[in-house]
């Protein structure tokens, strides 16, 4: 029964805490599951993970950004998420290209039609068949964040605006493959919504 569902939001919007209830709910079940995130899990990911979000001495243009998060996504997917998807498990992203269009494209500004090609090669092609939005204000969203914060973190409002805005505007383009929750509700009402989702999805794999 593969399945490819990722997690996407803004900083704050859960996203991560949803992703690993729906894995723990999937394997309490006995469905064969993978969880994974970008940038980080590969070797090379985590390297750029350090590299991207947490170098203070360097300064990234949005094109280097652009390239060195499909670079990491190119490995995840060879080396992760397409055996798993191969072996006919339930893969769960938290964050995939949808990140780097609402991020690079929008937040930065680059060009919607090259993101879209760099991600189309960084993803070797391979799409979601559902991707979750955990949408939240984004005031409410960064008053969640504690401790250090990385480099995205660190943006001003109008960068964070940007990036909520173009994950509104992906969502509505792809009504089919998206699934919009207001993260402001209970967690629980939160998981519940997820699955009734994904659990439709499975009936039907």
């Amino acid at each position: 029964m593969p399945l490819f569902i990722t997690f996407e939001g803004g900083e704050g919007s859960g996203k991560s805490s949803q992703a690993r209830a729906l894995y723990r709910r999937l394997d309490k079940l006995a469905v064969p599951v993978l969880l994974t995130h970008e940038p980080g899990v590969t070797k090379l990911g985590k390297s750029l993970t350090r590299l991207i979000k947490w170098a203070k001495d360097t300064k990234f243009s949005p094109v280097a950004e652009l390239l060195l998060f499909n670079t990491s996504r190119a490995q995840l997917v060879a080396e992760i998420i397409k055996p798993a998807l191969d072996e006919g498990k339930v893969v769960i992203c938290d964050r995939y290209f949808d990140s780097t269009t609402a991020y690079q494209g929008y937040g930065r500004g680059l060009d919607l039609k090259v993101v879209a090609a760099a991600n189309e090669t960084g993803s070797l092609g391979l799409k979601p068949k559902l991707t979750v939005l955990l949408d939240i204000p984004v005031e409410d969203g960064l008053a969640r964040k504690k401790g250090n914060k990385d480099r995205f973190e660190q943006e001003n409002l109008a960068f964070h605006r940007r990036v909520r805005e173009g994950y509104i505007k992906l969502a509505k383009a792809e009504p089919r493959r998206w699934l919009v929750v207001d993260s402001r509700q209970s967690k629980a009402k939160i998981a519940q919504i997820i699955w009734q989702r994904v659990s439709q999805l499975l009936s039907k794999v």
